[in-house]
């Protein structure tokens, strides 16, 4: 088997290598300081300061970078059969009582999306995204015409690792060998898709506390930091309840105290449909589409990404900011500043997919900025160079 890994350099260690199997896409970095420069002139308003669109002329200049392979060839945005896909996964740490959700939950919202009930069906439609489900390790049988679904609104990919990872407290959540072939899966799912823009979204009981111990892993976050708790989850919870979630926490932590890595850390402490994202963002990546991150578990799968890596960044549009106080953290590590901050705790997707209408802005942006200005390509002028 031929494997493509990066080049070894001084800032990256070998415990932070890809572990053989694992074959990561060739992705390109995409910094352009002359495609910058122009694309700034394009779209800076006449007589207002250079940095007047803030956040929204940050995500202009890098929707141009993604699409400007060659700047012989870059002239306007163009957005083609945008895709939303939500992976779906159980955890074994549950059996820990760390979700307050019932036992099936996962299974349950997974055919609430199939039958066209959730949120992340409305906002899809109203903002025109395909959307796919993928199995990635639900913990009980999924099929599509099965379980109550006689007509799926949306297909269901079956990607199963297994029927829910392992209990993290008793060993690792899932082996290297399953970690690499979920992040192969996730490539896959990609590579089959149009289009491209890419959403990603999840669907897991349990998963924000595989968030939590990636976040306190990768980046050295106190895990009862990026653990806290929301107004809300403060409000619905007793510390009773959050000190037992957290001493599991602590306990799984300490268990695997030697993952380190990216990939040993998302084998020990992750998920399926963590690992399938992850795969899934690098394998975008590589084919330059912009990817939509959501909130707090896709981030983390981001951050297992851009780990194994570094240019993932490039391609990632973090859409939100969620409710959850490790997100924010997370965020601060990446050093990156989300498009919306709205309290979102609801996962699928949903997030992602309401920053739809600031990317269509950018492309109008920079279709019609240049109209009027001296010097400047006019829309359907051609390059901008």
């Amino acid at each position: 088997m031929s494997l493509q890994t990066p080049p070894t350099s001084a800032d990256t260690p070998p415990s932070a290598m890809p572990a053989s199997g694992l074959r990561l896409p060739t992705i390109a970095p995409t910094a352009d300081p002359i495609l910058d420069a122009m694309v700034m002139q394009r779209i800076g308003p006449l007589g207002f300061p250079e940095h007047a669109l803030g956040r929204l002329g940050a995500l202009v200049l890098q929707l141009a970078r993604m699409q400007s392979a060659s700047p012989l060839h870059f002239d306007l945005l163009a957005f083609d059969s945008p895709q939303v896909v939500v992976f779906a996964g159980d955890h074994g740490i549950c059996d820990e009582g760390v979700s307050t959700s019932p036992p099936g939950a996962t299974r349950a919202r997974v055919l609430q999306i199939l039958r066209g009930a959730a949120p992340i069906n409305t906002v899809a439609a109203m903002q025109g995204f395909d959307l796919t489900v993928v199995d990635a390790g639900v913990a009980s049988h999924l099929s599509e015409g099965t379980d109550a679904v006689s007509t799926p609104v949306a297909p269901l990919l079956l990607r199963k690792i297994a029927y829910g990872t392992r209990n993290m407290t008793m060993g690792p959540a899932m082996s290297v060998a399953q970690a690499v072939s979920a992040l192969h899966a996730g490539m896959d799912v990609v590579r089959h898709l149009p289009g491209n823009v890419m959403a990603l979204g999840d669907v897991g009981a349990g998963n924000s506390s595989c968030a939590a111990l990636l976040l306190s892993r990768l980046c050295g976050v106190p895990l009862a930091d990026a653990c806290g708790r929301s107004p809300i989850e403060a409000d619905s919870l007793d510390s009773t309840q959050a000190q037992t979630k957290l001493d599991v926490l602590f306990a799984a932590a300490r268990r695997h105290r030697q993952a380190t890595s990216p990939l040993a850390a998302l084998a020990a402490l992750g998920g399926f449909e963590i690992a399938m994202m992850a795969g899934a963002m690098l394998q975008a990546a590589s084919e330059r589409r912009v990817v939509l991150v959501d909130g707090f578990v896709a981030g983390t799968a981001a951050l297992v990404a851009r780990g194994l890596s570094p240019a993932v960044a490039d391609y990632l549009v973090f859409a939100h900011r969620a409710a959850d106080p490790g997100h924010r953290l997370l965020l601060i590590h990446l050093q990156t500043q989300p498009l919306m901050d709205l309290g979102l705790r609801l996962g699928q997707g949903v997030g992602a997919l309401l920053a739809w209408p600031l990317l269509q802005t950018a492309q109008a942006l920079l279709e019609r900025g240049g109209s009027g200005r001296s010097g400047v390509a006019k829309s359907g002028s051609g390059s901008l160079y």
